[in-house]
């Protein structure tokens, strides 16, 4: 029996308050788009554009690595004037480069249309880290890991839609699609009129410079290891699958199985493990958790290349859901500590730096997952679980000095203006 109240419980599910609800509406929506256009895009640029794989793939490379230094300076200009009003026009250039794709008849325009898209995004990233700040303040966690739960449902929402594209394999199939994401960074954008507009935090005097992100230590050093704990991702989407189909007996299937259990345990679990991790002394202990779940993950799929073919997908797929789990306390890590070291004032600044880490990261991973893991085999495996858990043990010790840091910047304040400082951890 349905009680008269689940509509409330519903729309509590989905935030707190209706600027959490509009945030992670607005959240949705735009990643439903971005997985309509992702499955697809490469497949529209050989197959109809007919431009060859290698030049798509460069198109993208140099967009990505482009894009990569708008993020420090969108995240100051989300510092200064407000992050909605910078997202909303990040996205504003989004929606027109993306509908500007449908008419790529060569490189040379998809790279152009292709950086602007990056170089926005990057920009757009960083406001959207300093506005999920200032929208979910109460209990930051519990809303980081909703809005968290309802981008994943979005991607995979957008990815099935794809789907039909891909079958039909029309250029009006995907034309679809890419104005499909076209209209939904217009529609996210017109969804953020709803919030309030935030104003900027004033600076305390003792932190005025203006790139005080890149002078963070702390903050640089976990930027560094975060981009490299972001070869995981790759690892699902691209690693695995590989090693699936050319080193294992398992069935084909379990290729498809790997990304929908990857969406499925990470849609379930995020709101239920990433509530719990709320300050950055939990984010340093979650960090260490996930590198040690990807020590156990990554010998199970190599181990799974020696075995016959049910035990093999059964390993693949135990291996999955363990990655999934330490998928779920990395990205709450990422949270916790990416928000709760950056001081008030410079989010926005600080979610660019850590963003074009993460970017950095992204870039370099098929390159190195390729060469190195699957060029050494099972050995490479045993290597990169080691890798990811001698980073996740560097959790702890980097929150203690990233959160003693704060505590002089928070006292030198106080020195300053004679009041008591505020902190930001």
């Amino acid at each position: 029996m349905i009680k008269g109240r689940s509509p409330g419980r519903i729309a509590h599910l989905a935030g707190a308050n209706r600027s959490e609800r509009v945030l992670i509406l607005a959240s949705f929506v735009n990643r439903v788009g971005n997985g309509l256009f992702n499955t697809a895009s490469a497949l529209y640029f050989t197959l109809v554009v007919d431009l060859p794989a290698v030049q798509v793939g460069a198109a993208l490379t140099v967009a990505g690595l482009i894009g990569l230094i708008a993020g420090i300076p969108g995240g100051h200009l989300a510092d200064r004037h407000g992050p909605r009003t910078i997202m909303m026009l990040a996205l504003a250039v989004q929606a027109v480069a993306m509908s500007a794709l449908v008419l790529v008849e060569s490189w040379t325009a998809l790279t152009v249309i292709a950086t602007v898209d990056q170089l926005a995004a990057a920009a757009g990233g960083a406001a959207w880290g300093a506005l999920v700040v200032r929208v979910g303040p109460d209990r930051p966690a519990m809303f980081r890991a909703k809005l968290r739960t309802y981008v994943n449902l979005g991607v995979v929402l957008g990815t099935v839609g794809a789907g039909f594209a891909v079958a039909a394999n029309s250029r009006t199939a995907y034309t679809v699609l890419i104005l499909g994401n076209a209209a939904s960074f217009a529609l996210c954008a017109l969804l953020l009129f709803l919030l309030p507009h935030y104003k900027a935090v004033a600076a305390p005097p003792s932190q005025e410079r203006r790139w005080i992100a890149l002078t963070d230590r702390p903050f640089v050093t976990f930027t560094a290891l975060y981009g490299a704990m972001g070869l995981q991702y790759p690892v699902v989407s691209l690693l695995l699958p590989i090693w699936i189909s050319e080193h294992t007996d398992a069935p084909r299937w379990t290729v498809a199985a790997v990304s929908a259990i990857n969406s499925g345990v990470c849609v379930l679990l995020q709101a239920r493990i990433g509530s719990r991790i709320e300050t950055p002394h939990d984010g340093g202990k979650a960090f260490r958790t996930a590198g040690l779940l990807f020590l156990v993950s990554c010998p199970m799929m190599a181990l799974a290349a020696h075995t016959p073919v049910w035990a093999a997908a059964a390993l693949v797929v135990a291996a999955i859901l363990v990655h999934s789990v330490g998928e779920i306390w990395e990205s709450s890590a990422g949270f916790a500590l990416g928000f709760g070291l950056a001081p008030d004032h410079a989010q926005g600044q600080y979610q660019g730096v850590l963003g074009m880490g993460f970017s950095a990261g992204q870039a370099l991973a098929p390159a190195l997952l390729t060469t190195v893991v699957l060029g050494l085999g099972t050995t490479g495996w045993l290597l990169l679980g080691a890798f990811f858990a001698t980073l996740g043990a560097a959790g702890p010790s980097l929150e203690r000095w990233g959160t003693r840091t704060r505590s002089h910047q928070t006292a030198a304040t106080a020195d300053t203006d004679g009041t008591p400082g505020e902190a930001h951890a």
